[in-house]
Order: C-alpha cells, then sequence, then structure tokens
C-alpha cells in the first residue's frame, strides 16, 4: 500500500513523503490516527501546495522573531520593586513580571514561558535575562531592579 505521510512517523519517513508500507500497517494504524493518507495522483499536488504555504509561514514567522530579537537586544528595563533593609525585595520579581514589564514599555507580548530566569531575583541590581524566541534566536535584555518610592 503507497501512502502519503502527514506527520513524521519513527523509522517510517517524514511528513510529505510517499511510502510503500504493509497493507494492514496503514489501514489499522496509520490512516485512523491521521498520520497518513491513501496515495493518490491529485493528493500529491495538494500536500506539496500544503507544504510550500507553511514554509512561507514559516520563514515570516522567522524574520518577524529576528526583527523582534533585534529591537529587544541590549534594551534595559527598570522594574521597581519593595526592598527591606538589607536590600532584599519582599517577595520576588519573576519571569511573569518581566513579561508585563516587556509589554508595557514595548507593547510586545512575550510570553514568560519563554523568558529564561535561573531563579527569581530576590535583590536589587542589574541582571542579565535571556529571551528564547525560537531555537537560533534568544535576544539578551539587561533588567535593572531598583527600591520603590515609598508611599
Amino acid at each position: 500500500m503507497r501512502v502519503i505521510l502527514l506527520e513524521d512517523v519513527p523509522n517510517v519517513a517524514k511528513a510529505g513523503e510517499i511510502k510503500e508500507v504493509a497493507d494492514g500497517y496503514g489501514r489499522n494504524f496509520l490512516i485512523p490516527r491521521k498520520l497518513a493518507l491513501l496515495a493518490k495522483p491529485g493528493i500529491a499536488n495538494e500536500i506539496e501546495v500544503q507544504r510550500q504555504i507553511q514554509a512561507r509561514q514559516q520563514e515570516k514567522m522567522e524574520t518577524d522573531l529576528q526583527k523582534l530579537a533585534s529591537d529587544l537586544e541590549g534594551k534595559e528595563f527598570t522594574l521597581k520593586a519593595k526592598v527591606g533593609a538589607t536590600e532584599k525585595l519582599y517577595g520576588s520579581i519573576t519571569t511573569a513580571d518581566i513579561a508585563a514589564e516587556l509589554e508595557n514599555a514595548t507593547g510586545m507580548v512575550i510570553d514568560k514561558k519563554k523568558i529564561e530566569l535561573d531563579e527569581p531575583i530576590r535583590q536589587l541590581g542589574s541582571y542579565e535575562v535571556v529571551i528564547k524566541l525560537a531555537r537560533d534566536i534568544a535576544p539578551t535584555i539587561k533588567v535593572t531592579v531598583t527600591e520603590r518610592e515609598p508611599e
């Protein structure tokens, strides 16, 4: 049975490839789980068109992320926090706080999960923070924590 794989299947083939598989494997496993389609002449063209559309979308997203990374690289953001006697914060500055400050300062929404912070910031000072936007796109910003003015 000839099938066109819609997703990567380990030890079989990658997505978009046409592969000869056993009838039972194709009929009982690949096709019901929507991992493959029966290879017909018209379907191969449709799959190729879809792959080209996805490639264009991926390329556009990468260029947008590159632009965002260049905008963020080296910028400095200041967060204010309530401080105790020994310059320790009441509470801490987390990735959610940094993401909120990035949104307020630049208008760009960045998921807090993309901000790499070994542990929450608990003292005043300046910290280098990496934002992992994609596998190879990771700008570094500087976060400065200062004391909030007493009210």
